[in-house]
């Protein structure tokens, strides 16, 4: 199980690094696509722990109120 976690980070760290800034469930649809098979509250609790640990940053844009993801610079 935490293997499986450490290749979502790397995969969701990768994605961010290609795409730029990205929603939950874009970063899960690429995941899936990518063969890493995940639901979006497993992505969300992910980005939360990665948030936390300073890698990545969250915000909001154009007032949709969902959440954007990008690497911290």
């Amino acid at each position: 199980m935490e293997e499986m976690n450490v290749n979502i980070e790397k995969e969701i760290l990768q994605l961010l690094k290609e795409k730029g800034e990205l929603t939950v469930s874009f970063l899960t649809r690429f995941l899936n696509e990518r063969g890493v098979e995940c639901t979006r509250q497993k992505v969300e609790r992910t980005l939360r722990n990665l948030s936390q640990a300073g890698k990545v940053e969250f915000f909001y844009r154009n007032g949709n109120h969902r959440r954007h993801y990008r690497l911290v610079r």
